[in-house]
């Protein structure tokens, strides 16, 4: 059996770990409180290419580094404010000891989403996992999955499932690729209804879902 899960906003809170990011950006260069909102407005819960959105930073506060440049120093600097909650590491250490492999397939630039993998210690607790730039592939395309269930040294089955927060990458890009899926819901999209096979708003909830004998 093989459990899939998305990583930013899922496994960890990318959010979170986006606004102290965007405090310490703030206060290294002399913004104030007004312009650290505008970032996490501008972001957008990670929804805008980070490209885009650092040309708009450098545009808005006039500062010399390129877009690229800025771009770099978050992915360096964005997995050391990534945590994984202690209780979210020990379900899945358990999930594992029951005979699950886990493995985690995310979209996103190889060094930051690495990153966030070792900093958070899922390095850990995982299988194995696929990012979209580092395979060429992103979700909801059928081989960024196919990929992960590999590293984990196990191909995609019947009794397989994706975990995740993002209708369209997560539970229709797993329902694509055959898989059983669980919706983490976090109250953005009210009424709506994925077509999953079970909808939680904590991954904890997810993962005792699946601790049970399917």
């Amino acid at each position: 059996m093989l459990a899939l899960f998305d990583l930013d906003n899922t496994l960890i809170d990318r959010l979170a770990a986006f606004k102290r990011w965007a405090a310490e950006f703030a206060a290294d260069r002399g913004l104030g409180a007004q312009d650290v909102a505008w970032m996490i407005e501008l972001d957008a819960d990670g929804s805008i290419p980070m490209s885009t959105f650092f040309t708009h930073v450098r545009e808005r506060f006039g500062l010399a580094e390129s877009a690229e440049s800025l771009w770099q120093g978050y992915r360096d600097r964005l997995p050391h404010l990534v945590t994984c909650r202690p209780a979210v590491l020990e379900s899945l250490d358990r999930l594992r000891m029951s005979g699950w492999r886990v493995g985690i397939v995310t979209n996103g630039m190889a060094d930051n989403q690495s990153g966030k993998i070792h900093h958070s210690g899922l390095v850990d607790r995982v299988d194995g996992w696929a990012i979209s730039d580092a395979e060429g592939f992103s979700k909801p395309d059928r081989e960024l999955f196919e990929i992960a269930a590999r590293r984990c040294d196990t191909t995609l089955a019947d009794g397989d499932w994706m975990i995740g927060d993002d209708v369209e990458k997560d539970v229709a890009g797993g329902r694509g690729a055959g898989l059983h899926t669980i919706w983490i819901d976090r109250g953005l999209s009210p009424g709506l209804s994925p077509g999953a096979d079970h909808k939680v708003t904590d991954v904890l909830e997810a993962i005792a879902l699946l601790d049970v004998d399917y």
